[in-house]
């Protein structure tokens, strides 16, 4: 007889998830509070014009390819995608007519160092080299399986393989270690803000984001990041999956310390197995009702945690054509990113901030009404439980006026105010009641050092059989393609219990 699993939220790893366990014999069943597949990873449609909603840079396409070669597809059919060069540009606002363009093309890249600050040329090199062997060391030790306990990581194979890498310090601090410019530096260790962790407290073992970037590209996918959960959506409907939209979870059930289904509307929905994509201590607090099945996560466990930032967020639709901005990524750096970065985890309401403009339609049209673009900006922000200062009409005024006037001094962006048609915002308010994001927290669980490997929530619950997670506050972490990783741990753990 055919196993039944539910999974919770249609989430990116959720999706996935179910994917894995469809094509490997099980039926699936996913219920998703929302009304479409996606979760953050989602759209906004309005007045003609088409946004994602969150995620918006590709990296590591082999790995959103690798849920349909699995499943024996071709991923072109599902998700085309083209890579970028430039990458993305840079602007810093203290010298706003001299953007950096930055490429994956190494002999372009050298270049653009060269003109920088020359003897930087090797210190990246250098770089690129110690961080590629950290960036494989992960591949193949950390990032594909899980840490159930300590032995998983401190054992003879580890301590033999881990001296090679070496990773110490802050993201900021590694980065220090080969660059000499403060710019050069900010453009590296921004991107720690990916997985929503400040560069100057984040491990340095996510300094290695850049590098990937750097040598494997960056990717757009035709009509953006929601073709790839549709895409998943549409896979796992064709491999016989169901999904119930609408159907907000009210219940994990658990009998004996094993999970034995879900409560939707009331009614109790039996299955044999579980697997929760909902934000993991959002699914503690609120889905999780028996205390012996919640284990050590606790309440007072789960408020003590350290959440990620989150993102304020404004979709515009505008009257015309960028022509004069070339980029569909581009990040606006205040100088004072320490100290950006220093309000954003303290709670302050920030007056330094750096944020990314993001417009799609310059490579699919089809995204905005003929002859116009749409801009996607995001400034990160502080989760609500850090945040000392309410989000409010003043709130969302402050920061939109600060980020219009700063735009307004940058080549192509000089009447953005005049030329929009349509608006929307979402707020960390919104994080946390469209999406349950914990703390409006974008990312889940900040990936500190307390906070990592075996010391992350897993995809195996240790306290209640039969009950899987995945998403972006378990292990491996935040980020597209690593909760993608986390939905293969999840399913391979799945079918590996069910076995024995």
């Amino acid at each position: 007889m055919t196993k039944k699993v539910i999974v919770v939220g249609a989430g990116v790893a959720g999706l996935a998830s179910a994917i894995r366990l469809q094509h490997a014999g099980y039926q699936v069943e996913i219920y998703e509070k929302e009304s479409t597949p996606g979760g953050k990873m989602n759209r906004i449609e309005k007045d003609g014009y088409t946004f994602d909603l969150g995620p918006s840079i590709v990296m590591m396409p082999e790995v959103y390819r690798e849920i349909f070669e699995l499943c024996g597809r071709d991923p072109d059919d599902y998700i085309p995608m083209e890579k970028l060069d430039p990458m993305y540009r840079v602007y810093f606002t203290d010298i706003p007519d001299t953007p950096i363009d930055i490429s994956s093309d190494l002999t372009e890249m050298t270049r653009t160092i060269e003109s920088i600050n020359k003897p930087d040329v090797e210190g990246f090199l250098s770089y690129l080299n110690d961080i590629y062997k950290g960036y494989t060391f992960a591949m193949e030790n950390i990032l594909r399986r899980p840490f159930y306990k300590r032995g998983d990581v401190y054992n003879l194979s580890m301590v033999r393989k881990a001296p090679k890498v070496k990773l110490v310090g802050t993201a900021d601090r590694f980065i220090g270690r080969y660059i000499e410019s403060e710019r050069l530096k900010q453009i590296l260790g921004f991107q720690t803000l990916y997985i929503g962790v400040s560069p100057f407290s984040g491990p340095s073992f996510y300094s290695m984001i850049p590098m990937i970037q750097f040598l494997y590209g960056v990717w757009f996918i035709k009509g953006g990041m929601y073709t790839m959960a549709s895409s998943m959506e549409r896979l796992f409907k064709e491999l016989g999956g169901e999904v119930f939209y609408d159907s907000p979870v009210q219940e994990i059930s658990t009998e004996n310390r094993q999970a034995t289904g879900i409560m939707v509307n009331d009614r109790k929905i039996d299955a044999d197995f579980v697997v929760c994509n909902a934000d993991f201590p959002y699914a503690m607090k609120n889905l999780m009702k028996q205390p012996e099945a919640r284990g050590a996560f606790t309440d007072k466990k789960i408020e003590s945690m350290k959440y990620s930032c989150s993102g304020f967020l404004m979709y515009l639709g505008m009257d015309r054509k960028y022509e004069d901005v070339e980029h569909i990524h581009n990040f606006i750096f205040n100088e004072a990113l320490e100290k950006n970065m220093q309000d954003i985890f303290e709670g302050k309401k920030l007056e330094h901030a750096s944020f990314y403009v993001y417009i799609a339609s310059k490579l699919d049209p089809t995204l905005a009404p003929d002859g116009k673009d749409g801009l996607y900006i995001l400034m990160p922000v502080s989760a609500l439980d850090t945040a000392d200062y309410e989000w409010n009409d003043e709130t969302i005024q402050y920061y939109r006026t600060y980020i219009l006037e700063t735009l307004k001094e940058i080549k192509g962006f000089e009447n953005i105010e005049q030329d929009i048609v349509t608006e929307t915002h979402i707020t960390p308010l919104d994080f946390e009641s469209r999406f349950n994001a914990y703390n409006g927290a974008a990312f889940g669980l900040q990936p500190t050092l307390s906070q990592s490997i075996h010391k992350r929530p897993q995809s195996k619950s240790p306290s209640c059989d039969n009950l899987y997670f995945t998403g972006s506050s378990t292990h491996p972490g935040a980020g597209v393609p690593i909760v993608l990783l986390s939905a293969g741990i999840a399913a391979d753990a799945l079918i590996a219990d069910d076995k024995n």
